[in-house]
């Protein structure tokens, strides 16, 4: 039986770095990922544009996960260049939105002191990290007792809570790993809508990864979908129904075209 070897990187010799059209917000060039010598991503390009959520959506195994987590630095990459409108990443603020609520949060903090961890990690003021404790329990409509501890919360309100605080400290990215995953349908619906109304407040720039494409096209402005490993990029599909998007949203044509052919670019991936 032959043995597969990782590549050896360092002789490949790096390619002139090529910037993103105007409005590119996460440039990322020459992307290359191995497990057990296998390619994963393999000199893989993208543009993320500024502004926009972005639903990355694909055949299971392609890689949707571990491409967010490369972006954000939580994976290392073997070889490639990603830019943040043209800073590296330990110059960028981001914020991240893990799929498991129950171990993204500190279990002997209480929520209150979760959410602002952040903030405290930059060496906020008490009147600053109060001001914006104040406001994100607004803009969320924070009905639950934020002193408590998180495992005394449900999912759904841990999950609110782990999303205001990775918008704590007002990150320039936020990616987020199918955050509703885990929730029943009614909190799904409500943290789809509250990640809407921060969009439009904000403008901050969103990765989300689903599993759910009813719910990966109507968070998007552009629909990534993925092929099958070595993983490329099988379409982009933009999505341009205005916000706030509602209930009556998943019937407009604009809506069923567009998951359609998102459909349809899935099926041909998983086949080939």
């Amino acid at each position: 039986m032959s043995h597969v070897n990782a590549p050896v990187f360092a002789d490949v010799p790096a390619r002139p770095f090529r910037a993103g059209p105007a409005g590119t917000h996460i440039t990322i060039r020459g992307l290359t990922k191995y497990f057990a010598g296998w390619p994963l991503y393999e000199d893989f390009d993208l543009d993320i544009p500024k502004g926009r959520i972005v639903s990355v959506f694909g055949p299971n195994g392609c890689g949707k996960s571990t491409l967010i987590n490369m972006i954000a630095g939580l994976i290392p990459i073997d070889s490639g260049e990603i830019l943040f409108d043209g800073k590296s990443l330990k110059d960028t603020k981001i914020g991240y939105v893990f799929q498991n609520y129950r171990e993204a949060m500190f279990p002997w903090m209480r929520t209150i002191d979760n959410i602002a961890y952040p903030l405290k990690l930059e060496g906020r003021s008490k009147a600053e990290v109060d001001r914006r404790m104040e406001e994100l329990v607004a803009s969320f409509d924070v009905k639950f007792d934020l002193r408590r501890y998180p495992y005394e919360l449900s999912g759904g309100q841990q999950q609110t809570a782990s999303i205001m605080r990775a918008l704590a400290p007002g990150p320039e990215v936020l990616f987020l790993d199918e955050p509703f995953s885990a929730l029943d349908y009614e909190m799904t619906l409500f943290i789809r809508e509250k990640l809407q109304e921060v969009f439009m407040q904000t403008g901050t720039t969103m990765m989300l990864v689903s599993h759910d494409l009813e719910e990966a096209v109507y968070l998007a402005d552009q629909i990534l979908l993925l092929t099958k490993r070595p993983t490329r990029v099988a379409e982009i599909i933009d999505y341009t129904d205005a916000r706030p998007r509602t209930v009556s949203t998943l019937s407009e044509p604009s809506f069923v075209t567009t998951k359609r052919t998102s459909l349809e670019i899935f099926q041909r991936e998983v086949r080939r």
